[in-house]
């Protein structure tokens, strides 16, 4: 059995004065990291919270957040992080579908907890709201509870099957739905990524996004499993991450494309300001190839890709395939495998594009309270995607496009990926989103949603026509390009294609 609950405890022994997590200008070593982990379990055992218990956590990036994601699985209770930008409705959902009845927030997200108050007092009533930063009317001032000495935890050896997290899908094609994940199955994203991303007890790794997403834990588990040093960011500012990396000497990041393309975009960066990086993970959203061309190029050998599942599915670009495998998002790691399949369910050939099913070890419990729903997920042991894609020859996986995001225009289907690269090439393009409008001939057509490099560096016109000439068909031509500052975004940094979509379906029947 992979005993998780161990490891803050044996690093704390063994490596009690190395760095284990910088938060702002706090830093605690292996020895601190432990105390506030057991006086944060011992303060949540002394209400109540026990093996098979949900605790919800509405925090920004902070030490609590991180302490809180290992003293609450040490009871043998999960955790359930919620993103900080829920609204009261928003919260009052997956409260009620989480099942948790202890909820850490703080000051800053009051007015949300106060408005649900009013609107469930039912709800309310039945949740003990702790808050990290202070006295709270009506709250639990975790800060003052955990201050000071309390006697050492016993560490409690929890069943391999035990919830470790409920982690919440970023609904970035719907409503959200609770991802349940094993001890067992987070013991494994700590050797699996440690070994494929080179990360050992010396390594220095930053996160700058929201740490309350899986993306987060390709890389937290196997930093906390090794006993690396982590810093985390209280929010992404591509300016601060630049100063970190080439302060602390960073060897590892994850980033969504997003966020680097706005690294690259700094006034401030220089490569050799990033030359202690030995790892780049991208996940989250595929990298356009010219992007991925960029950072080869001023970051060389470096670049690593993940496409994955939060249920438990994921290939890996490394480091040494980033140029000769340019195209794809990489293979599947040992014990994982990966199908493309047709829609009458038989297996695609190689070239031939179908939806992406895979197994292996680290999938999913279900969906929580939705046994409905992971029955169509998982059949017969194989996680159906709902990503179309194809591999090559050498078993390589290739992305296509999401199922529901392809745009069906005169009965020809449109994968906007195709066109989403075409558009990347284009000099003053930083960012782009292709989904389908309505037509009234051909029932949708191809819409581009762009953010520049600069303001009005090209009109909205002369962009649509430079991408039309370039396409390779007539039905791939967009009708339209919408120029933006911003996209829409999930808290994980993902862009909300189906809010870009809504004003053009306005009224209409809709894919939202």
């Amino acid at each position: 059995m992979f005993d998780l609950n161990a490891l803050i405890a044996h690093h704390a022994r063994y490596r009690p004065d190395a760095a284990a997590v910088v938060c702002g200008e706090e830093r605690l070593d292996w020895r601190g990291f432990r105390g506030r982990m057991s006086r944060s379990a011992h303060l949540l055992r002394a209400h109540g919270v026990k093996h098979g218990d949900r605790v919800a956590l509405l925090l920004d990036n902070c030490r609590e957040l991180l302490e809180l994601m290992w003293s609450v699985p040490a009871l043998g209770a999960a955790t359930v992080p919620f993103s900080p930008l829920l609204m009261p409705a928003g919260l009052r959902t997956l409260l009620k579908d989480s099942g948790a009845h202890w909820l850490v927030t703080e000051k800053r997200l009051m007015p949300v907890i106060d408005a649900l108050r009013l609107d469930d007092p039912a709800l309310m009533a039945s949740i003990e709201v702790f808050v990290v930063d202070g006295s709270v009317p009506a709250t639990i001032d975790y800060a003052a509870a955990t201050a000071g000495a309390s006697p050492a935890f016993e560490d409690v050896a929890v069943p391999g099957d035990t919830m470790f997290n409920l982690i919440y899908s970023s609904g970035t094609t719907g409503l959200p739905k609770g991802i349940a994940l094993s001890h067992h199955v987070r013991a494994l994203y700590a050797m699996a990524f440690a070994a494929q991303f080179r990360i050992t007890p010396e390594s220095r790794l930053l996160h700058a996004g929201a740490v309350i997403f899986n993306g987060a834990f390709v890389m937290l588990m196997p930093a906390f499993y090794t006993g690396a040093s982590y810093t985390l960011h209280r929010r992404f500012d591509p300016v601060a991450v630049i100063e970190t990396i080439e302060r602390e000497r960073i060897t590892h990041m994850t980033m969504v494309p997003a966020q680097i393309l706005a690294v690259l975009a700094s006034p401030a960066f220089a490569p050799e300001k990033l030359a202690s990086l030995e790892v780049l993970l991208t996940l989250g959203a595929p990298l356009m190839v010219e992007h991925k061309l960029r950072l080869n190029d001023v970051l060389p050998g470096r670049f690593h890709e993940l496409y994955g599942l939060t249920e438990g599915f994921f290939t890996i670009l490394d480091r040494v395939d980033a140029v000769r495998k340019l195209g794809s998002v990489g293979m599947p790691p040992p014990y994982t495998r990966l199908r493309i399949v047709r829609e009458d369910g038989s297996i695609a050939a190689p070239g031939e594009t179908g939806e992406i099913v895979g197994r292996g070890p680290m999938l999913m419990t279900g969906y929580h309270g939705r046994p409905d729903l992971t029955a169509l997920a998982v059949r017969d042991g194989w996680l159906h995607s709902g990503d179309l894609g194809y591999v090559d020859e050498d078993g390589y996986l290739f992305l296509v496009d999401r199922k529901k995001d392809m745009i069906d225009t005169g009965g020809v289907k449109v994968y906007p990926r195709d066109i989403e690269e075409i558009a990347a090439r284009h000099p003053a393009v930083r960012e782009v989103a292709v989904f389908g409008a309505p037509h009234e001939r051909w029932g949708e057509t191809p819409v581009a949603a762009v953010i520049l490099n600069e303001p009005d560096a090209v009109t909205a016109a002369a962009l649509r026509d430079w991408v039309n000439e370039r396409v390779e068909a007539r039905y791939q031509r967009l009708a339209d390009v919408v120029l933006m500052e911003e996209f829409p975004r999930s808290a994980a940094g993902k862009t909300l294609k189906r809010e870009l979509r809504a004003p053009f379906w306005a009224g209409r029947t809709s894919k939202i």
